[in-house]
């Protein structure tokens, strides 16, 4: 055998010894999702969403469902986001929907998306559903949390169980510190308990440093780990004058992909990683555009979770 061949065996040995840690960095360095609350906008600005959202290597939109946007405009930007291999979950949440007098709101969401997956073809469907409830930011919350808990978990209960069998997707937003709550009954962490409940969950470690918000997510992930389930690590870009460390939103482009793609580089060692989730799509758009977000665009403003502890 000649040196030559020696070498070119040596080398090919050494792509393959390469290539499922390639794959394994590959796979997870592409996936992304990002929330999308003004459901509004999809009616004009379909093929641009679609268009940005591929570009960034998007694979899930959590999209609001509003009244005021026809299921029709649902079912157009839904065919569009199947035909470039993007997932489209239906979105909504109200804090107090973590009370027991709210359970049927909740269920009533569940119901609706159910309803209009029936009756759209199935490249028109929503895949999953993502509930963002928020009680810690009520009143209640700091004066009966062990009770707000315990009717929370029933409602979560009923909401997934629905969901599910209808065949859809279920996922939460939730904080990274509900690690520190237990869950009632003795079921463990609340996280643990969540992340058991639902298919996955998006962590809102809302920082603007990739260790720091992989280093609040690293407990759910390893949860998750233990349970088969997955989780999306969660990024701010919008303006939430509660603190620059909370957010990307005065970072540079540059910053900011730097950051999110440490996440990717230690998330990628917990199977349950599922990637990064974007909060949000408007912000994102015009961050990568050089655009001033406007005013009223701001989307949802969860990063008062990230001020308990």
């Amino acid at each position: 055998m000649s040196v030559r061949t020696k070498w070119v065996l040596l080398a090919l040995t050494f792509c393959l010894l390469l290539l499922p840690w390639l794959f394994k960095w590959f796979s997870a360095e592409e996936k992304k999702a990002t929330w999308l609350w003004d459901a509004s906008i999809i009616a004009e600005q379909t093929p641009d969403i679609i268009s940005f959202s591929k570009e960034q290597g998007v694979d899930v939109i959590f999209l609001q469902m509003q009244d005021e946007v026809s299921d029709e405009t649902y079912r157009k930007f839904i065919a569009s986001a199947r035909q470039a291999e993007i997932q489209v979950h239906a979105l909504n949440g109200h804090a107090d929907w973590a009370y027991r007098d709210k359970q049927e709101e909740g269920l009533a969401f569940v119901d609706k998306v159910t309803a209009y997956n029936e009756a759209s073809a199935p490249e028109e469907r929503f895949t999953g559903i993502q509930f963002d409830v928020e009680p810690y930011q009520l009143r209640r919350w700091e004066q009966e949390q062990s009770e707000v808990i315990a009717e929370w978990q029933d409602n979560m209960s009923v909401w997934t169980s629905v969901g599910q069998e209808a065949g859809l997707y279920m996922s939460a937003a939730i904080p990274f510190w509900l690690d520190a709550r237990e869950a009632t009954n003795g079921g463990g962490s609340l996280s643990r308990w969540i992340i058991a409940s639902f298919d996955a969950v998006a962590i809102m470690a809302y920082r603007d440093s990739g260790q720091q918000m992989y280093d609040l997510s690293k407990e759910e992930l390893a949860e998750a780990d233990e349970l088969d389930k997955k989780v999306w690590i969660g990024a701010e870009l919008g303006d939430t004058h509660e603190g620059e460390h909370l957010t990307f939103y005065n970072k540079t482009v540059g910053n900011m992909d730097e950051e999110i793609a440490k996440v990717f580089s230690l998330g990628t060692e917990h199977s349950s990683f599922a990637g990064v989730a974007i909060h949000h799509y408007q912000a994102w758009y015009a961050k990568k555009n050089g655009i001033p977000l406007a005013k009223g665009n701001a989307g949802k403003n969860a990063s008062q979770s990230n001020q308990h502890e």
